[in-house]
């Protein structure tokens, strides 16, 4: 059993379930959009769920075997379970590589060749791109490596459209084929997350990317400086906002007179501007907490994620009209206040 247990953890199973979630909200949105939200709707989650989460566990396993050398030496990592000594390195390849097909012969067998196409692309791009290549490279590599987490909801969405194939007329005709899925609304969530993933790791980076300095991964605190840091944290916390103007349009069914679209858009633009001004308030100067942390880059740090998870809950409850749009805009801004209130207590 517990030889198991070590099996599993090599799929970081809180990382990827919360990848799937998003996954899920995508088809919850692409389903009641197109006024089909019922029991197939349960099926196609299902699908997305057993499927993202074979492709994802399987990258992340692969990433552990490559990183089998410096895992030993950061804190963090040490007691996983292949530098623990629990899984090998090889049995940990194996392992990856064996979920990684699985996952993307899953899809192809139960929902369609683009959605196959693209746990394929997330799982290539995360073990070539991010984890062999960029990670050890560049203090870009965050950025550039966050693509392959953002393709969730794409994936999820391509299941829930049904009936999509690659075609292979020509390049252009391809790549029409794999990027238009009937809405914008997937990709709209693939730039939430994209965008979104640089300030957050980066809140964490200003006071914990010591050890990964000491391996030989830069990360842009360590190479750029804090400051540096902070800047590109803001810039990306700027694009959030202007990406969240976009997001009533993303729905394709939405005009600039229906009540729906501003509430929808208030709704999301506010919480983009509150999350936003967590980022433009880290100060670098101020006192670190007893267990090192800069208390304002972690409270952005956490904020982030409260961020993202009221974004997705904006979009599937806006998805049903404007009751739904009102019940979303009320929970955001509760949580909001909550989040003021515990900063200052």
């Amino acid at each position: 059993m517990s030889n198991l247990r070590s099996y599993f953890s090599l799929t970081k199973p809180r990382v990827v379930v919360l990848l799937q979630i998003t996954a899920l909200c995508s088809v919850l949105v692409h389903d009641q959009l197109g006024g089909e939200l019922d029991a197939n709707t349960v099926r196609t989650m299902l699908v997305v769920f057993v499927g993202g989460y074979l492709s994802a566990g399987g990258a992340n396993a692969i990433n552990m075997w490559y990183d089998r050398d410096i895992d030993p030496l950061m804190t963090r990592t040490k007691n996983r379970a292949v530098p623990a000594g629990e899984v090998s390195a090889n049995a940990a390849l194996g392992f990856g590589v064996a979920l990684s097909l699985l996952g993307v012969a899953w899809f192809e067998t139960l929902a369609n060749s683009v959605a196959a196409f693209w746990s394929a692309f997330s799982i290539l791009f995360y073990v070539f791109i991010y984890s062999i290549w960029l990670k050890r490279t560049t203090p870009q590599n965050i950025v550039i490596g966050g693509i392959a987490g953002s393709t969730p909801p794409v994936i999820g969405w391509a299941v829930a459209e049904g009936g999509l194939t690659i075609a292979t007329d020509s390049t252009r005709v391809m790549l029409e084929s794999l990027l238009d899925l009937g809405s914008l609304m997937p990709w709209f969530m693939f730039l939430l997350i994209f965008l979104w993933t640089p300030p957050h790791f980066w809140a964490l980076a200003l006071y914990r990317s010591e050890e990964y300095g000491n391996v030989g991964v830069p990360m842009m605190p360590n190479v750029k400086g804090a400051e540096r840091t902070v800047r590109e944290m803001k810039a990306y916390a700027a694009l959030l906002v202007i990406l969240s103007i976009a997001a009533p349009m993303s729905y394709g069914g939405i005009n600039g007179d229906d009540a729906t679209y501003h509430v929808l858009g208030g709704t999301v633009i506010g919480l983009s501007i509150w999350y936003s001004s967590t980022v433009w308030r880290v100060d670098l100067n101020e006192q670190r907490d007893p267990t090192g942390r800069i208390p304002t880059a972690a409270r952005s740090f956490f904020a982030s994620m409260l961020y993202l998870a009221l974004m997705f809950i904006v979009l599937v409850t806006a998805s049903f009209g404007l009751l739904g749009a009102g019940i979303g805009a009320v929970l955001s801004v509760t949580a909001m206040v909550r989040s003021e209130i515990r900063a200052k207590s």
